[in-house]
């Protein structure tokens, strides 16, 4: 047989695997005509506490669900994302802790997962404007699971404000298991994106209805009183992700 193997300095070139063929590019990712829809929402307190890992703090019951639709992403191409972000403390640092994010684009859920620390599983977010809504859904499977609903471009939303907004400080877990099941890897990470555009920003009224699921559990933080939406237009680069606590040396 001619040729010859892979050899040591090919392989560590690889970025994930099939080594042939990855799962998705060895590239930052750029972001055009990123379109938010945010629904910041107050919730069960006790729900949240056990939702949220140590050294985080609460200092109020608040969630954010956000769906993203992402225009145009190099090496992604164009998809859908949805979440729950919840404000958080570390310190007196402020932030955003991401509790699950459902995506329909396997390249980027990939990609969030082991490059950073996305908590990304599959799923299927819808962001469009039906007459004078913006409309949310998400889908699991064949089952709704969000609907959220916002005025169409009611009032505008401070550049500055919609910036400071996207911009906070986001902690992850970054769980990578072992070969006999424990973790080998379980690090708090911390990321913020600084590369931003704001390009369109509002703030209106809002509804959002959240339906149990035992493979998305996004009405486990119930929703009690809608706080504040806003709809916003970007193009920017998410930030690298730092660790900031090692669970596996903490004691």
């Amino acid at each position: 047989m001619d040729g010859t193997l892979m050899d040591r300095e090919q392989i560590l070139r690889s970025v994930s695997t099939p080594l042939t063929s990855p799962a998705y590019a060895p590239v930052a990712a750029r972001f055009t005509d990123r379109e938010y829809l945010n629904i910041v929402y107050r919730t069960d307190a006790d729900a949240l506490r056990a939702a949220v890992p140590e050294p985080l703090e609460i200092d109020e019951p608040l969630v954010r669900f956000e769906i993203m639709k992402m225009g145009d992403v190099t090496s992604f191409g164009p998809y859908v994302e949805a979440g729950q972000a919840i404000p958080v403390r570390l310190g007196d640092e402020r932030g955003e802790y991401l509790h699950a994010m459902y995506l329909d684009n396997f390249p980027a859920t990939a990609a969030g997962r082991e490059i950073s620390a996305y908590p990304k599983v599959m799923g299927k977010p819808a962001l469009y404007a039906d007459g004078a809504a913006l409309v949310g859904t998400v889908d699991v499977g064949s089952l709704r699971v969000a609907n959220a609903t916002m005025g169409y471009k009611h009032h505008p939303l401070d550049a500055d404000e919609a910036r400071t907004r996207i911009t906070v400080p986001t902690f992850m877990l970054k769980i990578v298991p072992g070969y006999g099941g424990e973790p080998r890897v379980c690090e708090l990470v911390r990321s913020q994106i600084t590369d931003i555009v704001v390009k369109e920003s509002y703030t209106g009224p809002a509804r959002l209805q959240l339906f149990e699921h035992v493979l998305a559990p996004l009405a486990d933080l119930p929703v009690r009183e809608v706080v504040s939406a806003s709809h916003i237009v970007t193009d920017l680069t998410l930030g690298g992700a730092v660790p900031v606590h090692d669970y596996l040396e903490w004691s």
